[in-house]
């Protein structure tokens, strides 16, 4: 089965957790605190296998999460950090950020990486907090939460040539008869349902091309297959224009023409400067020549002549394509947030928010805030304290007195529930 766009989650390992700790060694008096800091989380990264063609395997597992960091250890020993999640996708699939549509990376060569969501830091264990005012704290620090991001993956094939036309022009028995590939084919329109792909050779050149489904009217506005297929043309480098010249079908080729053209231009105008061959097929059938004329005096272009069925023509045309790619530029990729140009303009950070709750309370959000917060092992009375300070530190204090709390009003910020203290 192809499929060719998926959903998925993705988070990051969550940082190992730091330890209280003191050091007990018999010959060491006053030895003091000796808490390990906790591993990294591991990362999430996506990497390209040439191996696959499809996002089939997106199907059945859509949850990625890495492995969180080990926790530190006494002696002063560091926790591990967690090894990188690796999760392989085919070449010429799109990262976005489903939420946002921002694309994360265009990935198309073969073992090219992106790492979309990196692990949380370990914590800090006591160690790091000792101070000659607190020789012996008793304070360390949870691991930094990994990232949480709900993503959508797009795969658009990578071929040098596309085999584009309305249905049953013959557009999988070209592949057939120019390559080993096997696409479905029969006398009915709609026969193929997702793209195929075939590698031809003709006088020691290669390329891969591919029989993409037939597009009709309306494309570009989803009917039919629509955009879930016309996106596999932009990677192509060049665009062979199948017609149907044999007077069976009842359509005019030029309107064909016509309309597919108008097709690609109103889903992506650069298609339309593709190189392309205009191919006319089912020249054995007897109307074919008169038909061919009057499309050479309608369009200010070559047209190739051949016949599928007879293979009459096929050398030349696989001939012309060769000659056509050795001069056709690469299509561009999409550009990620990383690539893009950047305008630096001043903006205040904004840590948090405060908004009011049904009840009356006070409820404190934000993410600067909250990982902060995440942090803090308010188990302890010392990391209690520590959390006083954050808030008064990052202006949280100063703030909900500004929005008219008073002591004893009710605060909230995740899980926790405390009364407001005006000093």
């Amino acid at each position: 089965m192809f499929i060719d766009e998926v959903n998925i989650f993705v988070k990051s390992g969550d940082g190992g957790k730091g330890m209280v700790a003191y050091r007990r060694e018999k010959y060491v008096p006053d030895g003091g605190p000796a808490g390990g800091d906790g591993g990294k989380g591991g990362d999430v990264i996506f990497r390209v296998d040439e191996g696959l063609r499809t996002l089939m395997d997106f199907r059945y597992q859509h949850h990625f999460k890495a492995q969180r960091g080990e926790n530190g250890r006494s002696k002063s020993q560091h926790g591990k950090g967690a090894d990188p999640l690796v999760v392989n996708v085919p070449p010429g699939t799109i990262l976005k950020d489903k939420t946002t549509g921002q694309v994360l990376a265009d990935l198309v060569t073969h073992r090219e990486e992106k790492l979309v969501a990196r692990g949380g830091r370990g914590g800090r264990g006591n160690k790091r907090f000792a101070t000659p005012a607190n020789p012996a704290p008793e304070h360390a620090e949870n691991g930094e939460p990994g990232i949480e991001l709900e993503m959508t993956l797009e795969l658009k094939l990578i071929a040098d040539v596309g085999v584009i036309g309305f249905p049953s022009v013959g557009k999988s028995t070209l592949l057939s008869v120019a390559s080993a590939a096997k696409p479905k084919i029969a006398d009915y329109p709609f026969t193929t349902l997702a793209p195929n792909l075939g590698v031809v050779a003709v006088e020691g050149r290669s390329f891969v091309m591919a029989d993409l489904p037939g597009i009709i009217e309306g494309a570009h506005e989803g009917v039919g297959l629509g955009q879930r297929f016309l996106r596999h043309t932009e990677r192509t480098r060049v665009l062979v224009h199948m017609l149907d010249v044999s007077g069976m079908s009842g359509r005019d080729p030029y309107e064909d023409y016509v309309t597919l053209n108008h097709e690609l231009n109103q889903y992506n105008e650069a298609l339309t400067e593709r190189p392309q061959l205009i191919v006319a097929n089912k020249t054995d059938m007897p109307e074919s020549e008169d038909i061919i004329q009057a499309l050479e005096e309608q369009i200010d272009q070559p047209i190739e002549r051949v016949s599928t069925l007879t293979k009459e023509g096929l050398t030349s045309l696989l001939r012309k394509i060769a000659d056509l790619l050795d001069e056709a530029p690469e299509p561009a990729q999409e550009e990620s947030e990383d690539e893009a140009r950047v305008v630096y303009r001043y903006q205040e950070e904004k840590t948090f928010e405060i908004t009011r709750a049904d009840d009356g309370a006070f409820v404190l959000s934000g993410e600067p805030l909250e990982r902060r917060v995440r942090m803090l092992d308010l188990n302890r009375p010392e990391s209690a304290r520590r959390f006083s300070r954050t808030l008064r530190k990052m202006g949280v204090d100063a703030a909900l007195r500004e929005r008219g709390a008073q002591d004893g009003d009710t605060v909230r910020l995740l899980d926790i529930e405390f009364e407001f203290m005006d000093e």
